[in-house]
């Protein structure tokens, strides 16, 4: 089990870093969102389905996909997609931390919130806690201190862009469906290579920040989180997940010098104690 909480806490970690590398990729110009989030999934997808061939090396016969498993993948790949334009957007916008804050965190809060709207389902008093926190962390966290440079129209539009990056988080799935859920979000961005300006010069100029995003905290991390999960409990994996979040902000502060403020600051904690405590209710359930 401390092997595996070791891997989840190593994948963690590395997602952590894809804010940083965008951060890092602006300040050599101004990437384009779409030319990032293709090159991440372009990066990714080969090695996923490399990992899928290598890991069931005896297996010859046809894989058979139900219509139904093959609109779950086109969901998850535009999902995926989205997830990408939304969340390297935000970054220059809204900041390192800020904008990890609130993707990673917000995304299991509104599934939570849509199953109570949606499914009819009556959430515990513990889920209702967990939403109350969440929203005063939110706010608490939005009335911080914005990065410098920037407007407030444009921090709030950075931060609505990461809640929009929370909402496509994609649900982990078996690795044959995510091999073919990052290549369908790659074909999916490819317009991006024809639409958006300089994109060669943009691929040649960070093609090693760009290939690290693509190999180590996605691919990679992908299949580390994988192997992890299979040794470990629920309730364990979702806390050591926070290492995410908590590794974007403590890059953002102590790399790029980004401020949250004192009132940011216990928003941020109140965020990651909501999604503590939604982690552990959602393993009671089970």
């Amino acid at each position: 089990m401390l092997f595996g909480l070791a891997l989840v806490c190593l994948a963690a970690v590395t997602w952590g870093t894809t804010g940083s590398v965008m951060a890092l990729l602006a300040r050599e110009g101004a990437p384009s969102p779409l030319v990032v989030g293709w090159a991440r999934m372009a990066g990714a997808a080969p090695c996923l389905l490399l990992a899928t061939a290598l890991a069931r090396p005896t297996e010859r016969r046809a894989v058979h996909w139900p219509p139904r498993d093959v609109a779950k993948a086109a969901m998850l790949g535009i999902a995926m997609a989205a997830y990408q334009l939304c969340y390297f957007w935000a970054v220059p916008r809204t900041g390192v931390a800020l904008t990890a804050l609130l993707a990673i965190c917000s995304a299991p809060i509104m599934i939570t919130a849509g199953a109570a709207l949606a499914l009819k389902e009556r959430p515990s008093r513990s889920t209702l806690v967990t939403l109350l926190l969440a929203v005063g962390g939110t706010a608490m966290v939005l009335v911080g201190p914005r990065v410098s440079g920037d407007t407030r129209q444009e921090f709030v539009a950075g931060a609505a862009a990461a809640i929009g990056a929370g909402l496509s988080y994609a649900v982990y799935a078996a690795l044959p469906l995510a091999a073919v859920t990052f290549t369908l979000a790659a074909l999916l961005l490819s317009p991006a290579l024809a639409v958006a300006p300089h994109a060669g010069a943009q691929l040649a100029a960070g093609w090693p920040l760009l290939l690290y995003l693509g190999v180590v905290p996605t691919a990679a991390a992908y299949v580390i989180f994988g192997a992890g999960l299979r040794r470990v409990t629920a309730t364990a994996a979702g806390i050591a997940t926070l290492l995410e979040p908590l590794t974007a902000a403590t890059l953002g502060v102590l790399v790029f010098g980004e401020r949250l403020g004192s009132l940011g600051w216990l928003g941020a904690a109140l965020l990651l104690a909501a999604l503590a405590l939604l982690t552990r209710a959602g393993s009671g359930r089970q």
